[in-house]
């Protein structure tokens, strides 16, 4: 089934963010709450579940999983986007409006996961 391009353009979002987690380790971990054990682990499991999630978008059998998975995803980390609110060095150097801007855009893109399950 041929389905429209933007979903498409985040699949291709979310892999090239799953790899990143491979590939600048380093800025995930420095994000993750304190209260969380094995930050690197979980920064590498995070990045294969977003390859995973962003390669079953593009397939019909796989499609609504991946967007089920995406949307409890993206609600699970709003504690990051939470917790880097709560203090200067959780901010990691990110200005606060930009950190303020995130909780909504969580929003919208579990809406744009969403939206996709009409097709």
């Amino acid at each position: 089934m041929i389905y429209p391009w933007h979903l498409y353009l985040m699949a291709l979002l979310y892999i090239i963010a799953g790899i990143m987690h491979f590939i600048k380790p380093k800025m995930y971990t420095r994000i993750m709450p304190m209260y969380l054990p094995k930050h690197l682990l979980l920064v590498y499991i995070s990045g294969i579940l977003e390859v995973v999630i962003g390669t079953g978008l593009v397939y019909t059998y796989t499609k609504n999983l991946a967007i089920y998975t995406l949307i409890t995803m993206l609600a699970v980390f709003l504690l990051v986007h939470f917790y880097m609110l709560s203090s200067k060095k959780a901010a990691a150097g990110i200005p606060m409006y930009i950190l303020i801007l995130r909780i909504p855009l969580q929003f919208v893109l579990m809406y744009w996961a969403y939206y996709f399950l009409q097709f």
